[in-house]
């Protein structure tokens, strides 16, 4: 039958590619809508885009394929669960960051095949053949291509998309910027599921950034999607949704700042401890950021040292520190969820600064802004040193300057730089492994072997200061990842 296919209108074959489409250079162009909004109809797919809303997932994509011959509009079907036309209403409200209008004609009892009239908006067919992509610039490229996502009419089975749910709270290091100045990011994200992992997926930025609602959005949506990737939505409300979704949903919820960013973290850090010939349950880490990202990271990294060693807490000899300081029990600016990472880190009660807790550590950590470690905080670290600073786009001490202060291993999410620790190693691959698997809920334990996985795929000959992490367009990462799922029930 004939299916909407969600295709990337760039080929991600290159670092250069990738740094222009994804990370660090999207967040130029997510900067540009932020200053100017009208600026996400040139700088995304959203002006060619429309929902296709009905109470029938085959309707709705069987209009949407009506609507992509008929005006070539990039019609994305969605099912939403009948409970009342204020729902209905709401959801629209909510979901129109993302799209040019929302078409309701099946919703309103009309045919499938009443005519619509949607401007022709897509910039994909009027480059030039000879167009050579890596010499434009982040925001000109997807001028030029009025983003970086599109579909297409394909023949096959129905494959719903998995949705990358966004509020546009916590958008890479940007902050709060909001759904339209996240949605190049989402669209990014949507072209890295189909390059690496074969996967569908569509952006859905949301108006709202109360909880509750967003909850309530994705759970009238559920029927539309293959799986949910929650994005950029700030801590401690991304908490909260991340729960209530995995509980309520019929299919599999996974937040990727927390757990895309803890797995690709672990399996760094397990080789740059070979490296440095270090232990993993024994070194002292101390964590720059204690957000959502930096939290799931250190609960893996907990949960991994209690298995390689048993008899001690895996907390020991880890410390967090955010912008008010180092996290530790009855601190006032602690939310519940700080407070609980009090209870499982910092068993000395440090109360000091990042200067002075990053003294003697072994492994630093970093998930929060640029410039946070300065070169004499490296050179006061303990001898083999290693350090990830994978704030983005900016990290807390570029990989060369870290290096030339005393660290032995240096790491970013930056693709121009060695070590990319990027959650584009872990979630395509992911993903791709729980769709093909019928995974409902990817556990800790999951998450170590995903780890384990990803880390292995770097062969002991090859295992070098800068070469801890494979390439993020190996090949060999998705399906790494995709095989560990075949013995998960």
């Amino acid at each position: 039958m004939e299916i909407i296919e969600i295709i990337p209108k760039v080929e991600v074959n290159s670092k250069k590619k990738l740094a222009l489409v994804y990370t660090p250079g999207v967040a130029k162009s997510s900067l540009t809508i932020k200053e100017d909004y009208d600026k996400v109809f040139d700088l995304t797919n959203r002006s060619n885009s429309l929902a296709v809303l009905s109470f029938k997932y085959e309707d709705s994509l069987r209009r949407a394929v009506y609507l992509k011959k008929t005006c070539n509009v990039d019609a994305y079907p969605l099912q939403i669960k009948l409970e009342g036309k204020d729902e209905i209403d709401f959801v629209i409200e909510n979901i129109i960051p993302n799209f040019m209008g929302v078409d309701r004609a099946l919703i309103d009892s009309m045919p499938w095949d009443v005519p619509l009239d949607v401007p022709v908006m897509s910039k994909g067919c009027i480059l030039p053949e000879d167009l050579n992509i890596e010499t434009l610039e982040p925001v000109e490229l997807r001028r030029l291509f009025g983003g970086v996502i599109e579909t297409r009419i394909a023949d096959g089975d129905v494959k719903k998309p998995v949705a990358i749910v966004s509020d546009g709270s916590a958008v890479l290091g940007l902050g709060n910027i909001g759904a339209e100045a996240g949605l190049p990011v989402m669209e990014g994200k949507a072209v890295l599921f189909k390059e690496l992992g074969g996967v569908d997926a569509m952006p859905l930025c949301l108006k709202t950034q109360v909880p509750s609602e967003i909850e309530r959005i994705v759970y009238l949506l559920e029927e539309s999607f293959s799986g949910i990737n929650l994005e950029d939505i700030c801590a401690p409300r991304c908490f909260e949704v991340e729960n209530y979704l995995i509980d309520r949903l019929n299919i599999p919820v996974f937040h990727d700042d927390q757990h895309g960013t803890a797995i690709v973290v672990l399996a760094g850090l397990l080789n740059a401890l070979k490296v440095a010939d270090k232990d993993l349950s024994k070194v002292k880490v101390v964590f720059s950021g204690a957000g959502a990202a930096g939290q799931a990271i250190a609960r893996l990294l907990i949960k991994t040292r209690e298995k390689l060693d048993s008899s001690k807490p895996g907390g020991e000899g880890i410390l967090m520190f955010d912008k008010f300081g180092c996290v530790y029990k009855g601190r006032k600016e602690n939310d519940s969820s700080l407070e609980k990472m009090a209870e499982i880190t910092n068993y000395e009660g440090f109360k000091g600064t990042l200067d002075d807790g990053v003294k003697g550590a072994d492994v630093f950590i970093g998930v929060s802004a640029k410039g946070v470690l300065a070169p004499d905080m490296v050179s006061s670290m303990a001898k083999g040193a290693v350090v990830f600073a994978i704030a983005n786009p900016e990290p807390e001490i570029l990989p060369n300057l870290a290096i030339q202060a005393g660290a032995l291993v240096a790491a970013s999410g930056r693709s121009d730089f060695s070590n990319q620790i990027n959650n584009s190693l872990v979630f395509p691959g992911l993903f791709r492994g729980i769709l093909d698997n019928g995974i409902k809920r990817v556990d800790d334990e999951v998450k170590i072997q995903a780890a384990l996985a990803l880390s292995e795929i770097v062969s002991d000959v090859e295992l070098a200061k800068d070469y801890i992490i494979p390439d993020a367009l190996d090949k060999k990462v998705p399906l790494g990842l995709q095989k560990i799922f075949q013995h998960v029930e």
